[in-house]
């Protein structure tokens, strides 16, 4: 006996729509959480950025600042003081050992400057060599020479997106005891015993710089020491040159 014809069915119009809509609309979510978990790598891998530049900028601030050295790099003609330390709120001016991998060797002359960036503030490093060292004097106060021809290698940004920052120094009263905290150290010929870096970030920064207070490794707030900059016949110390090679050599090896 024939079995009646079966004729076949296909998909209609509408179920084929229907499985095509459902298909862009898994297609559409898995670009979308492609797409998070892209944003939030990008995110993450910018916060780790961010914190590791604060690090790096901060333990280079503490290396530097830490290992200050009572040796002249300018000299007042008129009054004879050598100036061993210039600071103020924001610029300062220092003898210190560049790390090794960054030097050729020897005491550099170092300078930390707040300077505008835009609307904000961003915090700048510049050095040279002491060994030949000639200031310049382009006008008054440290930001006025911080540009001078003698200024060898150009300023480096250690941070910026900062609202507000100052320096802060310390040294010792006519008792011998530590004094007050002063945004302008006066007397140039001796260095602070400490130093105190104060910024405020941007919220676009999204991250926070904790104040920090730096000691002396050298306790040179009491010592006056001569000038070792030009080296144009002043009187130089022999002993203190010898001690700042030695201090680098040091440094070096670590």
């Amino acid at each position: 006996m024939r079995q009646p014809f079966v004729k076949a069915r296909g998909f209609t119009l509408l179920e084929v729509m229907l499985a095509i809509l459902l298909l862009a609309m898994l297609l559409a979510g898995t670009f979308g959480a492609v797409r998070t978990a892209t944003k939030a790598t990008q995110s993450g891998e910018a916060a780790v950025d961010r914190i590791n530049r604060m690090r790096v900028a901060q333990e280079f601030l503490r290396h530097q600042l830490s290992r200050i050295m009572p040796l002249g790099f300018d000299r007042d003609d008129s009054t004879g003081i050598n100036f061993v330390f210039e600071g103020d709120e924001k610029s300062m001016r220092f003898v210190a050992p560049m790390p090794g991998y960054l030097s050729k060797g020897g005491p550099y002359v170092q300078t930390l400057e707040l300077e505008r960036d835009g609307r904000g503030l961003a915090l700048s490093f510049s050095n040279t060599m002491l060994n030949g060292y000639d200031p310049q004097a382009l006008g008054g106060g440290i930001r006025s020479r911080s540009r001078s021809k003698n200024d060898r290698s150009e300023p480096v940004v250690l941070l910026n997106q900062i609202r507000r920052g100052h320096f802060e120094y310390r040294g010792f009263d006519e008792q011998g005891k530590l004094d007050r905290w002063t945004d302008r150290w006066k007397d140039k010929s001796l260095t602070p015993v400490m130093v105190r870096v104060v910024l405020e970030m941007e919220d676009a920064a999204r991250i926070e710089f904790p104040p920090m207070e730096v000691a002396m490794v050298l306790d040179a707030g009491s010592m006056r020491r001569p000038f070792a900059g030009r080296n144009d016949g002043l009187a130089q110390p022999p002993l203190d040159a010898q001690q700042a090679e030695r201090a680098n050599r040091l440094e070096n090896d670590r």
